[in-house]
């Protein structure tokens, strides 16, 4: 994040979620140019608001205009900016590619390549649950919400990807993320992995990116952030929250931080107070 959002007072982020139910959903108004590239190992489905949101994506220059949808796969770099001096204001959902994996079946992860969409009736459906405040707590809501929202996004992506594979063994893959996930301040060694996928190390990568949308290393690190991220938000001083979160020290997790969230540590603990 740059110095524009220091000179904002009106600038806000607001998380509705905790994103221990597969969702973690914001709502953001921002003016300048406040993100740099960054990435996310979750889906990323939004609606422009307020303003002219401009991000770039995949090589291109993206434009969304209020009550446009964009969407942005995983670990694809992506910044963002306003593109007009009055800012712009969006409500976005960070959604774990695991948690769809189980509406999926095991199919590969459905790849969007215009990022940016008008809604139909299908998205509107999926948007009106996405936003519903019982979302996170409703068993039945996040389940019929996780079967629009794969339904709107292979219908988006066309087909899938001959690249892509069509099955993939997610049981086995499921038991090496929840590994990771559990303890992510440990380090697996690849033979950890490679026993509880019960496949080559080279079938372990292919499959997790394609049954997750990222590679297991990075996926660790992502919970390190979120873990480092909790305790920010709980107060702990930022070379603290860096040991405790598994990082050498408060510059790895600085840097680690601001490619996975696009804005320092110290800058999202300002955000999150003026929230």
């Amino acid at each position: 994040m740059r110095a524009e959002f220091d000179r904002h007072p009106g600038d806000r982020v607001h998380t509705l979620d905790d994103g221990k139910a597969g969702i973690r959903r914001m709502e953001v108004f921002l003016h300048g140019a406040p993100y740099s590239l960054h990435r996310h190992d979750s889906y990323a489905i939004g609606v422009t608001l307020a303003g002219l949101q401009c991000f770039s994506y995949r090589g291109r220059r993206h434009r969304a205009r209020p009550g446009q949808i964009h969407v942005l796969f995983p670990d694809e770099l992506h910044d963002g900016a306003a593109g007009t001096e009055t800012g712009f204001g969006y409500r976005i959902a960070y959604i774990d590619p695991g948690f769809l994996q189980q509406a999926l079946g095991g199919r590969a992860l459905p790849f969007v390549r215009n990022p940016v969409l008008t809604a139909n009736a299908a998205w509107a459906s999926m948007l009106d649950k996405l936003w519903d405040p019982e979302l996170c707590s409703d068993e039945v809501m996040r389940t019929e919400f996780a079967v629009e929202a794969t339904d709107c996004l292979e219908a988006a992506a066309g087909s899938r990807s001959p690249d892509r594979p069509g099955t993939i063994a997610f049981d086995r893959l499921l038991e090496v993320r929840e590994a990771i996930a559990q303890d992510p301040v440990r380090r697996l060694d690849m033979a950890e992995l490679e026993r509880l996928a019960d496949m080559d190390r080279w079938s372990l990568a292919r499959g997790f990116r394609a049954a997750f949308g990222t590679s297991p290393s990075r996926f660790r690190m992502m919970r390190q952030l979120e873990h480092a991220r909790d305790r920010l938000e709980a107060g702990m001083p930022l070379a603290e929250a860096a040991l405790d979160a598994g990082f050498a020290d408060q510059s790895h997790m600085t840097r680690r931080f601001r490619d996975a969230f696009g804005m320092s540590p110290r800058q999202w603990r300002l955000a999150s107070r003026t929230a």
